[in-house]
C-alpha cells in the first residue's frame, strides 16, 4: 500500500476493495450475504421514485430515532456508513486541526481526515492488549488542538468491542478538551437484541455512525446515519447540501420496509454469524501459525501470523487458490489479514480450506 499524503484523493483500501478483492472464494467482504428483494415484504407503493423536497424523509427519521431511541432531530439519514463518515467529520474538522486516531484503523477513515487536511495524531490499539482502547493513552496524546478523536466500535478490523465506561472515560477527555470523539458503530449492529446503546447517549460530545449494510446483508439500500446533538445534526444537514442533496427516493421508503420487518432479518443473519464464526474459529483453533483475538460477535476477526507477513500469503491465495482475504497492509498491519465470515457458509469452508493449504505451502 502506498504510503498517505495529505495530497492524496481517495482511499488505497476502497480502491483494492473494487478492483482486486472478487475471488471465488470471497473472505474479504465484511458484510453479511445481500438479501434479495424476494426475500422482503414489498408492494409498488413502496418504489415511488420522488417526494418532496426538505431534510429528511420523516417515516426513515422516525424509524431510525426509534431504533436508537433518540430524539428525530437528532439523526441525520445518509448514504452508508462512508457518506456518514465523511458528513459527520467534514461538519467538525477544519483544515490544520488536530485529529488523534486510533491505530490500527479503517484505512478510509484515515484518508478522510488527511483530505480534510486534518493534523494526525495515532494511539495504539495493541494485538498484546487485545485491541483494547487504554483511555490513559489518549490522555497523553491530546492537545487544546484536538478537535476530534476517531473510533470503531466494534474495531475494524479487528472485531473488539470497547465497553461503556472506556468510551465514558474518552467522552470526559474529549469534553475537558473541547473536542468531539466520532465513533463508527457500523459493527455494533452485529450484536443484534444484545447490542449497546449507541455512544451518544453518553454525552454531547459523541457523534456516531451506523448503517443497515454490515450486519444484515442491506447493503444496496445505503441505509446510513448519523447521531448527534440538535445543533450538529442541523450544520451536518447543510453540508449534505454540498455532497448528498437528496437520497434515492425507493432506497428511502425499502429502508422503511426493510426496519419494520428488521426482526426477521436480524434472526437469520445471527444464525448465519453463529454457525460461520463457529467454523472461523475451529480453523483458528487447528493453526499453530495463527493467533488471534476471538470477539464473540461481530463479522469479522484479524489473525496475525507468527512468522513473516501475510503480503505473500494474500497473493498465493488470490493467485493460486481463488481465495481473498484483506492484506494486513491496509491497516497498517502487515504481519495480520483480515477474516470476513458473513456469506454463505460452503464458501466460507471453501476459502478456510484454501488458505490452510496456502499456509502450508508457504510455511
Amino acid at each position: 500500500m502506498k504510503p498517505m499524503s495529505r495530497e492524496s484523493v481517495g482511499s488505497e483500501y476502497m480502491h483494492w476493495a473494487k478492483t482486486s478483492s472478487h475471488a471465488r472464494f470471497n473472505l474479504a467482504t465484511s458484510g453479511l450475504a445481500n438479501v434479495r428483494l424476494e426475500e422482503l415484504k414489498v408492494g409498488l407503493e413502496d418504489l415511488e421514485l420522488t417526494r418532496d423536497g426538505g431534510y429528511g424523509y420523516e417515516p426513515l427519521q422516525r424509524a431510525l430515532a426509534s431504533r436508537l431511541n433518540v430524539a428525530p432531530e437528532c439523526i441525520v439519514a445518509a448514504t452508508g456508513t462512508s457518506l456518514a463518515n465523511h458528513l459527520a467529520m467534514t461538519a467538525i474538522v477544519q483544515r490544520g486541526d488536530e485529529v488523534l486516531f486510533e491505530q490500527p484503523t479503517y484505512e478510509p477513515l484515515l484518508a478522510l481526515a488527511l483530505y480534510l487536511g486534518a493534523e494526525i495524531k495515532r494511539f495504539e490499539r495493541r494485538f498484546e492488549d487485545g485491541f483494547r482502547v487504554l483511555p490513559d493513552q489518549i490522555e497523553q496524546d491530546i492537545s487544546t488542538r484536538t478537535r476530534l478523536i476517531v473510533l470503531t466500535n466494534m474495531h475494524n478490523p479487528s472485531g473488539v468491542l470497547i465497553d461503556q465506561e472506556t468510551l465514558r472515560r474518552v467522552g470526559e477527555l474529549a469534553r475537558k478538551a473541547n473536542a468531539r470523539v466520532l465513533v463508527d458503530e457500523v459493527y455494533l449492529e452485529a450484536f443484534f437484541d444484545e447490542r449497546p446503546p449507541t455512544a451518544f447517549h453518553l454525552g454531547p460530545e459523541f457523534v456516531t455512525t451506523s448503517s443497515l449494510t454490515k450486519a444484515f446483508g442491506l447493503s444496496g439500500l445505503r441505509c446510513g446515519w448519523i447521531v448527534a446533538e440538535p445543533e450538529m445534526a442541523w450544520r451536518i444537514w447543510r453540508i449534505n447540501d454540498l455532497f448528498g442533496v437528496m437520497a434515492a427516493h425507493p432506497a428511502e421508503r425499502l429502508s422503511v420496509v426493510a426496519l419494520e420487518q428488521l426482526d426477521g432479518i436480524a434472526a437469520r443473519a445471527q444464525a448465519r454469524l453463529t454457525k460461520n464464526r463457529a467454523l472461523a474459529y475451529r480453523f483458528l483453533d487447528a493453526r499453530d501459525d495463527l493467533e488471534a483475538i476471538r470477539p464473540d460477535f461481530g463479522t469479522i476477526v484479524f489473525p496475525r501470523l507468527k512468522q513473516g507477513t501475510a503480503a505473500c500469503l494474500c497473493s498465493v491465495l488470490q493467485e493460486k487458490y481463488e481465495t481473498s482475504v484483506v492484506p494486513g497492509s491496509f491497516f497498517e498491519m502487515p504481519n495480520h489479514f483480515r477474516i470476513g465470515f458473513g456469506g454463505d457458509s460452503e464458501v466460507l469452508e471453501g476459502g478456510l480450506e484454501r488458505l490452510g493449504a496456502a499456509l502450508d505451502e508457504l510455511g
